[in-house]
């Protein structure tokens, strides 16, 4: 049996992979823009197909150290299970905050930005916020049921959830309260403004707890 990977490690696995998935959410996003000549849905597509292969390969890759969580959301329903202690679970929440955050400063750094500039692109209304209950619900549900059923596979269900989660929503599947947190500070096409923000939040919490219901009618999750 291998020993368990201390909690630093995989505390700075989770910022690691926090910062890198951001810096391709933002980074990809600002190029997406700059090639498309306007093109809003060339744009979103390159954004997509770069988030999820690049989730594909932080999950393969930071899987084993950490679970790599990459969401609050995730490491509070891991918590709730009773895979992680409090303390873990609020040293993998900061972990996956600065993470962003510095991810996002350094995207906007290699296209020359200002580190910090805060968003100005409005994300409010019913459909986006019911959109983001969906696009949570949907994430935690496939990677509870990955879990259980094809463990192996969870990198690329994931990967292939978040890419169709882009397309399928009306907000294009923030899906996590520290990827939204963090894009209020870049003022590009993957950004959201800070007042909308809250909102957004809001609605993975109700997401999160949306999954657990469907799971409790499944039969897995904390009971199953």
């Amino acid at each position: 049996m291998s020993a368990p990977v201390p909690l630093a490690q995989r505390c700075f696995a989770e910022g690691l992979g926090s910062a890198a998935l951001l810096a391709i959410v933002v980074g990809s996003g600002i190029m997406g823009e700059r090639l498309s000549d306007g093109n809003v849905a060339i744009a979103l597509l390159a954004n997509a197909i770069a988030t999820g292969t690049g989730l594909y390969v932080l999950i393969s890759t930071l899987g084993p150290r950490s679970g790599a969580h990459l969401n609050p959301i995730v490491s509070v329903f891991e918590w709730w299970q009773g895979a992680l202690r409090g303390r873990e679970t609020l040293a993998y929440i900061g972990a996956q905050v600065i993470g962003a955050i510095l991810g996002v400063m350094l995207a906007n750094l290699m296209f020359d930005l200002a580190a910090i500039n805060l968003s100005s692109k409005h994300r409010a209304g019913g459909g986006l916020w019911l959109s983001e209950i969906i696009a949570t619900a949907g994430l935690l549900l496939t990677i509870v049921l990955g879990v259980r059923q094809r463990a192996a596979a969870v990198a690329g269900l994931v990967a292939c959830y978040i890419t169709a989660a882009y397309w399928f929503t009306a907000s294009t599947s923030f899906a996590n309260p520290a990827v939204t947190l963090a894009r209020t500070l870049s003022d590009s096409f993957a950004g959201i403004a800070p007042v909308d923000a809250p909102a957004f939040m809001l609605a993975q919490v109700i997401g999160a707890v949306l999954a657990i219901w469907c799971m409790r009618m499944l039969g897995v999750g904390r009971n199953g």
